[in-house]
């Protein structure tokens, strides 16, 4: 059945995106990604085409939709680091909404009715509680939230307004590599606490920065839910599937439900390579939550999720496999 499914996935050579055209791919769908390789490769599109081509242009996108007929769009086509969204907040408006918008647009005016966003648990801002489930108040803190908010917002309305639907998939701390050791992350300017980690054990960094020792937290580090990138992935499938079947519009949290500490994850990774690598404590960075977990009773009961590498030495251990591949 899957292989008359078309599936276009924007920024699907990038790190998630990769991972879930893999899994399309694996599964039967017909796919087609659409990237303009500013952050993503060539090479890790395994399935499927590959447009290179940027959202902003509208008539190659609208050329796109009239010859490929997708059934669903998957977006993950994005700018995503928080410190550069404050000091570039135009270009993150521009990319991540406006793009956006001419991607919904072209949804609509070439009926396809069934669309998946990434969107990010940094809609929350610092939320009043952890976990945090779907029905916080979002209070995003910088810009790259914001962004996120917004095109949930808009998709929320247009769902009222047309025969559209869509499910939002707001990720927790996104790590680890493919089980197969094809893809990974592969950005240079990576500011994931795990790949950074992995990156100081493999001395491609001299030292690891811990960002404050004084949260209200077990150890004084921040905690987070690190969700492994293949278990993401399939949450991303369960989501499509349930678009595909007439499944309302909805909103998911995708993490574990638990989490760990920067000083956890750091002996986590110690203990999995073998080396003692330099840490310097540093003061905190503005806008960091003392904690940030997903309550994902949502997903679990809905698409019937069940994760499979819960597991922070298993997450960090294929971070560190694959970060072996990458050159210096």
């Amino acid at each position: 059945m899957n292989s008359k499914i078309k599936i276009l996935v924007t920024g699907g050579a990038g790190y998630i995106g990769s991972h879930v055209v893999k899994a399309l791919g694996e599964r039967g769908y017909q796919v087609l990604t659409y990237d303009n390789l500013s952050y993503g490769c060539r090479d890790s599109v395994l399935y499927g085409d590959l447009v290179v081509a940027d959202l902003a242009d509208k008539e190659k996108l609208r050329r796109v939709f009239e010859e490929f007929k997708p059934d669903a769009v998957i977006h993950f086509a994005a700018s995503i680091v928080v410190p550069e969204s404050v000091r570039e907040p135009i270009k993150y408006y521009r990319n991540n909404f406006c793009n956006t918008l001419n991607l919904i647009e072209a949804c609509i005016e070439q009926g396809v009715k069934n669309f998946l966003f990434s969107s990010s648990a940094a809609v929350y801002g610092i939320p009043e509680k952890s976990p945090v489930d779907e029905t916080a108040s979002l209070a995003p803190i910088n810009p790259y939230g914001r962004t996120k908010a917004m095109v949930e917002h808009l998709l929320a309305d247009l769902s009222q307004a047309e025969d559209f639907r869509y499910v939002s998939l707001r990720y927790f701390n996104v790590a680890g590599a493919d089980i197969s050791g094809r893809l990974g992350q592969r950005r240079p300017d990576a500011t994931h606490l795990i790949t950074l980690a992995v990156k100081t054990a493999l001395g491609k960094r001299p030292f690891l920065e811990i960002y404050g020792t004084d949260y209200p937290t077990r150890d004084g580090t921040c905690i987070r839910d690190y969700i492994h990138v293949d278990d993401l992935a399939e949450a991303h499938l369960l989501a499509l599937e349930y678009l595909i079947q007439n499944g309302k519009s909805d909103i998911f949290n995708c993490g574990y439900g638990h989490g760990y500490s920067v000083r956890e994850v750091v002996d986590a990774t110690k203990r999995v390579s073998g080396v003692d690598f330099k840490v310097i404590e540093t003061t905190r960075r503005e806008g960091d939550p003392p904690e940030l977990v997903a309550d994902n009773r949502k997903i679990k009961n809905t698409l019937c999720w069940m994760p499979k590498y819960d597991d922070i030495q298993y997450i960090v251990k294929t971070a560190l496999e694959w970060e072996r591949k990458l050159p210096r």
